[in-house]
């Protein structure tokens, strides 16, 4: 008999848009939370205008984020929809927000407005800059990119500074806001008390640029781009092929050991120039002109087989379908096809051996659980679940 799906029962106002927020809430739903998504009448989430591309219903940028939730359109001009939007904060176990800080307590849907009737509230609020100083700051990835120092370490150092191919700050964002919420709901179990949990694009980055960051302060030297080279290793970085390049990423003496024996430089692995990973970034250049010279003989596919069997972490420079269709291959079933919808998604990355991860619903029309949710939100008895989706979310024992 399965468990019970990890967030099962757990309440979620989400009160987020555009990614960050609602990646956060959708993992929240993957594992099993009852997400109501609070969306503006007749246009909704931003993102759901964002096309191409396009699904039947939506943009398939915002249904990348919004499967398992359900959508109630509320206008919070109106006191009738205020009410009720404040009575889902008085109900709900976590609430979510990416609004302008502050802006929410016009409306009595700020933390210390709901914490007085609802003490057990976690509520998350995820701004670009904080709310101190930065709190009036707008948050987009692509300027948190920019001022945070990401794009100055990525692409060459003959070329601008680069972006990151996707909003991968509001991805790290939108998981810190989640770990935050798991980390409150698990105080509360002792506690019976929530708190205000606040997470930033800007703060999000930098703990994610880990040793970049870690290098500054330990030297007071800015790390520059450096293309697909690493700064403290070598050979970490794509190697030139006959066909096309090969990622190899040789993290220690044995490995590049064997990445000599394979390529048949025999002697190399102990050339004082290359002999310890210090030494083989000193003489980068020199390196990599030796593995290229080999490596320019034979295809990149016939060069990854060899080294893998060898025991080399290599791979060839794929593109997103051959990136979805390698993972096919190693078994890691990377999609899914929620139910009620028509096109694939990425799965919830996380495999549990046993509670498994709620089987996921097709991102929600907008308004399509308005009435049933406002008719809940109505009831006096406050304990009354949540009505179930439709369709109804199973649990999926082993994956998600």
């Amino acid at each position: 008999m399965a468990r019970a799906l990890p967030l099962e029962g757990v309440v979620v106002a989400d009160f987020s848009r555009v990614l960050a927020g609602p990646y956060a809430t959708m993992l929240l739903a993957d594992l099993g939370a009852t997400v109501i998504k609070v969306e503006r009448p007749e246009s909704g989430d931003d993102t759901r205008q964002w096309g191409p591309p396009w699904t039947t219903h939506s943009s398939s940028y915002f249904e990348s984020l919004n499967r398992g939730k359900r959508s109630v359109t509320l206008d919070l001009r109106r006191q009738e929809d205020r009410a009720a939007a404040v009575e889902l904060g008085r109900r709900a176990d976590v609430l979510v927000e990416n609004h302008r800080p502050g802006a929410l307590a016009d409306h009595g849907l700020d933390y210390e407005s709901l914490r007085r009737d609802n003490p057990g509230l976690l509520y998350a609020s995820i701004s670009g800059f904080g709310s101190d100083q930065g709190a009036e700051l707008p948050g987009y990835d692509f300027v948190v990119q920019a001022v945070g120092g990401l794009m100055s370490i990525t692409g060459t150092s003959q070329g601008q500074p680069t972006k990151v191919g996707v909003a991968v700050v509001d991805v790290l964002t939108g998981k810190d806001a989640a770990l935050g919420i798991m980390a409150g709901l698990r105080e509360r179990e002792s506690t019976g008390l929530g708190q205000h949990i606040e997470v930033n694009l800007l703060s999000s980055l930098l703990s994610g640029l880990v040793n970049q960051v870690g290098g500054y302060l330990a030297t007071g030297i800015d790390p520059e781009p450096m293309g697909n080279q690493h700064p403290s290793i070598a050979p970490y970085e794509t190697l030139r092929c006959e066909d096309a390049p090969l990622a190899v990423a040789v993290g220690n003496d044995a490995q590049f050991r064997k990445l000599t024996e394979a390529l048949g430089l025999v002697g190399l692995a102990e050339d004082e120039r290359f002999a310890t990973n210090s030494a083989r970034v000193a003489h980068r250049s020199e390196l990599v002109a030796m593995l290229e010279n080999v490596l320019g003989a034979r295809p990149a596919a016939a060069w990854q087989q060899r080294l893998q069997r060898v025991g080399v972490a290599c791979g060839q420079v794929n593109g997103i379908s051959q990136a979805v269709d390698y993972a096919e291959s190693l078994g890691l079933s990377p999609t899914v096809t929620p139910s009620g919808g028509d096109v694939a998604q990425v799965r919830m990355p996380i495999d549990f051996s046993e509670s498994g991860c709620a089987t996921p619903v097709a991102p929600p029309k907008l308004g399509e659980h308005t009435e049933e949710i406002l008719q809940w939100l109505g009831r006096v008895d406050t304990d009354e679940p949540v009505p179930p989706p439709n369709p109804p979310v199973e649990s999926e024992t082993g994956s998600s």
